[in-house]
């Protein structure tokens, strides 16, 4: 028998805004409401309403909770600030990444955001590593809500509504604040390559805030509308954000997954020895971006070609709104990973001409 599947506490708000609901990790989830493209244009012109309370909110406490965190995760979080979040991985002791994630430092706790189709694992390999320590873990997936503003316009979109200036909150900054017996946190970093934030609140709260942003169907707010997964996916392509699934997995590791920079080789964390290992004897694989000749997408998993040579797979892949160009990102030998090397890419039973590209395709205020 299948699972239920699980709502976030704006379903009924998405069936209100005619949303096109689909299954994701577990989840009944808008894909699209008023189409993908336009809600991916709106997102890098105007501001954009997502909800991904889908992801998993963990809450760690406890006096070893530093220690343990350090353990686990790829990133240096000793002495972390309080009010900063850092974007880390777990991983096994072989490297392959478990999940990536975000961990943020409270004043009496620490709070992981992991992605919705690992937050089992998650949960079951932190109960596993916590044994005999002094922290304490609790789910509050099920009783918050997670809403992503994302576009241009959001900040001065937000200090109207609100009377806050977000300017001042720094990316990968966060700030609490009490409403009675109930916290709001506000998270300056998104998913998308835009300006913007991220809202924790009570899952209660969620069916009576967020329509304040977005308006009714009949009465729908003229500047901030709501966008799917669809755009979502589009837009972290664009700006070449890794999805577990697709760039991170289990079998692959933080170095060639080409996120170097959240893993720190002179600390022991659980997978160090294996990627000091791999790093010392050098990537035979390597993350790139791929520029294909005309309009056909290359799917996940298709090959990447140098005559008739297998050189690698693709990861992910789409028609960028932005750049009216087909992109995608593709592990390749690392022989083969220069820019400007000319491959060829399987899209359905042919092969399309496609050019080694720098990451990001898109970056706020200059592309390609």
């Amino acid at each position: 028998m299948s699972k239920e599947l699980l709502q976030t506490p704006l379903y009924d708000l998405h069936v209100e805004f005619g949303a096109r609901m689909v299954e994701f990790a577990g989840w009944e989830m808008p894909v699209q409401f008023a189409g993908i493209t336009k809600e991916h244009n709106h997102t890098r012109t105007a501001c954009s309403v997502f909800d991904v309370s889908h992801m998993g909110r963990l809450r760690l406490t406890g006096d070893d909770c530093e220690a343990f965190l350090n353990r686990i995760c790829t990133r240096n979080l000793t002495d972390a600030e309080v009010g900063r979040s850092y974007y880390s991985h777990v991983c096994r002791a072989d490297g392959g990444i478990l999940d990536d994630v975000i961990v943020s430092r409270f004043e009496e706790s620490w709070g992981i955001v992991c992605n919705a189709s690992n937050r089992e694992k998650i949960t079951s390999w932190i109960d596993e590593h916590r044994k005999g320590r002094d922290v304490e873990l609790v789910d509050e997936t099920r009783s918050t809500a997670m809403i992503a503003c994302q576009g241009p316009k959001t900040l001065e979109l937000a200090q109207e509504l609100t009377g806050s200036d977000m300017s001042s909150l720094k990316r990968y900054r966060f700030s609490v604040r009490e409403v009675g017996p109930m916290s709001i946190v506000t998270y300056r970093c998104g998913y998308t390559g835009e300006d913007g934030f991220e809202v924790v609140i009570p899952a209660g709260l969620a069916p009576v805030l967020v329509p304040r942003l977005l308006g009714s169907k009949d009465q729908p707010h003229a500047v901030i509308k709501p966008a799917g997964l669809g755009a979502r996916d589009t837009l972290r392509i664009e700006a070449a954000m890794p999805l577990y699934g697709h760039e991170l997995s289990e079998e692959v590791d933080s170095l060639t997954a080409g996120q170097s920079w959240c893993v720190d080789l002179n600390k022991d964390f659980i997978g160090a020895d294996a990627m000091r290992k791999l790093n010392d004897g050098g990537l035979s694989r390597r993350l790139v971006g791929l520029e294909l000749d005309g309009r056909r997408i290359a799917r996940q998993h298709a090959g990447v070609y140098r005559a008739s040579r297998t050189v690698g797979k693709v990861s992910s892949g789409t028609l960028s709104p932005t750049l009216g160009t087909s992109i995608a990102m593709a592990f390749v030998n690392a022989d083969d990973a220069a820019e400007g090397t000319t491959m060829e890419v399987e899209v359905g039973s042919k092969r399309t001409a496609a050019k080694v590209v720098g990451l990001p395709f898109y970056k706020r205020g200059a592309s390609r």
